[in-house]
């Protein structure tokens, strides 16, 4: 249930900080992505060991990423315009960075809480 409603916060903030403009909001936005896909992992796999989750967050964030290098993305942003919250278009190696600060704070954060969803 935590992890739920984690996720619910990380879409506002994320949505409010993707409405700014600069490098530290885009970064920003990356960090919350990532910690949006682990607290997502968390719902469906409430028992998973937090560095698991962290890896698997990672993994999915950087598939995505690598996935704009095909420009499929890009199109599907094309036809629908929201998918670009999800899917991005552009890729940026340092966003890969960001993508794996944000997962591994989700997983301190979860370690540290002790809460297991």
């Amino acid at each position: 249930m935590l992890a739920a409603l984690a996720a619910v916060g990380l879409v506002v903030v994320g949505l409010a900080i993707s409405r700014s403009d600069g490098l530290l909001a885009d970064k920003a936005g990356d960090v919350l992505y990532a910690a949006l896909v682990y607290a997502l992992l968390v719902v469906v796999a409430p028992r998973a060991r937090p560095w698991t989750v962290a890896a698997v967050a990672f993994g999915w964030c950087a598939l995505v990423e690598l996935a704009q290098l095909t420009g499929i993305p890009a199109a599907v942003v094309d036809a629908v315009p929201a998918a670009r919250y999800v899917l991005g278009t552009t890729f940026a190696a340092l966003d890969l960075v960001a993508y794996a600060v944000g997962a591994a704070l989700a997983a301190f954060v979860r370690r540290r809480s002790a809460v297991p969803g």
